[in-house]
């Protein structure tokens, strides 16, 4: 079994300023965001945001199906940051920051710029466990502050990190990119996001990608690119 790198049974929040768990303290990002999340939910009224709809919305039908990925989800946003506080903390501090970064991009256009989707089935075509699990996700995550969809942008920073990382199989980043794929799918056909919302999340990424690998990963490759070695 893999040894973890970081031996948390001694932590304590009095030792958070300790550099061997001082990497947790990026985790008050997520107190940052639901903070906001609250605000801006409870701040902007619905008839203040700008519908965000293209022609491509009419084209996908609603699927429950896809709740499974969308909630699933969640899942990998924990158990990622979980797994890289155990085993990598470089690489958790990097997926970390890369959720911040597009926290607060995100966050600042819902402020400027409030959105909403009104894609949402007025009656579910069909009644099944799946339909009422998204009866239950609409209830809590509204169709407000939708654009850029972080579902999208969190997942694409998973992915990022996962496939730099030198512990990941091929077989698990082939895995990955197909969940993260079908995450980014899902989000349009459970209705919760327009198309829109997700290319709006790409430039997103790229900001926090440059933020967070362009000095130490991208640009030496650049070089090597441009300068290319002679043998």
């Amino acid at each position: 079994m893999k040894t973890p790198q970081v031996d948390y049974r001694g932590f304590r929040l009095s030792k958070l300023r300790d550099p061997r768990f001082s990497h947790l303290l990026l985790l008050l990002g997520w107190v940052f965001y639901f903070s906001m999340y609250f605000l801006t939910e409870n701040l902007i009224p619905a008839e203040r945001c700008h519908p965000i709809h293209c022609f491509l919305d009419d084209w996908i039908p609603f699927s429950e199906f896809f709740a499974l990925f969308y909630v699933f989800w969640y899942l990998l946003v924990a158990g990622s940051l979980l797994y890289f506080s155990l085993y990598d903390v470089d690489s958790f501090k990097k997926l970390q920051i890369f959720i911040i970064i597009t926290q607060v991009l995100a966050m600042a256009c819902y402020i400027l710029y409030p959105s909403r989707q009104d894609l949402r089935p007025e009656v579910f075509p069909r009644h099944n466990a799946l339909t009422q699990m998204l009866a239950f996700l609409y209830a809590f995550d509204t169709n407000t502050g939708v654009c850029p969809s972080l579902h999208v942008a969190y997942s694409l920073g998973i992915l990022s990190v996962f496939w730099k990382y030198r512990g990941s199989s091929r077989l698990w980043k082939g895995v990955l990119l197909w969940l993260v794929l079908m995450i980014c799918m899902a989000v349009c056909f459970v209705k919760q996001h327009s198309v829109l919302d997700v290319l709006a999340a790409l430039p997103v990424c790229l900001a926090a990608e440059a933020a967070v690998y362009g000095r130490d990963y991208w640009l030496p490759r650049l070089r090597r690119k441009k300068y290319p070695c002679k043998g």
